[in-house]
């Protein structure tokens, strides 16, 4: 059994996440902000935590991580405020790396999106800029530090049904990036059993192969 700790426990890919996972026989801890959500968190299996991220010091944060194996961020300021954007999209994602250092868990999943880094290419007038920016500077910091981490990029988050079939590293991208959050908490449930994974950046959207086969990593040329 794995220890693992799910920051944002209450979003739509976190709950999946926590119901696969808990299915699975792992052992869950899924951190969330709302004390109002606990029931919905315990309903999957996992073991609920009232946690506001935003306010927490990474002293407090390595408090509650410390014996986990693995960390999942799949927390979000949801937009709207710049400010809170910043201080939770990058400010406290960055802390959470750091806490993870500290209390001794090596293994870091973030969830990311489609198209993150520095050159994002979102204007600043763009109600989606402060995202983008926290997104790109704190996916920056994880790939510094000495944590086993693995970047994922699902695309435009739907509600369909999740299949199990990806495409990953797109080169097409004309068709869209549709992808549905059950296929999100599929692929990172998934990254979470694959060690190999580790240092790679996997950006996916709903496709035609099955997931493990997808996150093969591609054949190195002669």
């Amino acid at each position: 059994m794995t220890r693992i700790a799910i920051i944002g426990g209450h979003g739509k890919v976190a709950l999946e996440l926590s119901r696969i996972l808990a299915a699975d026989g792992e052992d869950v801890t899924s951190f969330f902000r709302n004390p109002d959500h606990t029931q919905d968190v315990a309903a999957t299996g996992a073991t609920p935590s009232v946690l506001d991220v935003e306010k927490s010091t990474t002293a407090e944060l390595a408090g509650v991580l410390r014996g986990h194996d693995a960390v999942v961020w799949s927390a979000g300021a949801g937009g709207g405020n710049p400010d809170r954007t910043y201080a939770v999209d990058r400010d406290a994602a960055i802390r959470s790396m750091d806490a993870a250092a500290e209390a001794g868990v090596g293994r870091y999943v973030m969830v990311s999106y489609f198209g993150a880094g520095p050159d994002h290419g979102v204007p600043a007038d763009n109600s989606f800029h402060a995202y983008a920016e926290a997104k790109a500077a704190a996916d920056q910091y994880l790939r510094g530090t000495d944590l086993a981490w693995t970047i994922l990029g699902p695309g435009s988050l739907t509600d369909g049904p999740g299949n199990g079939l990806i495409d990953v590293d797109p080169a097409d991208t004309s068709a869209g990036t549709a992808t549905s959050r059950a296929n999100v908490a599929l692929v990172t449930a998934a990254v979470l059993g694959l060690p190999e994974t580790a240092g790679r950046t996997i950006e996916f959207r709903d496709g035609t192969l099955p997931v493990a086969a997808a996150l093969e990593p591609a054949p190195k040329r002669e």
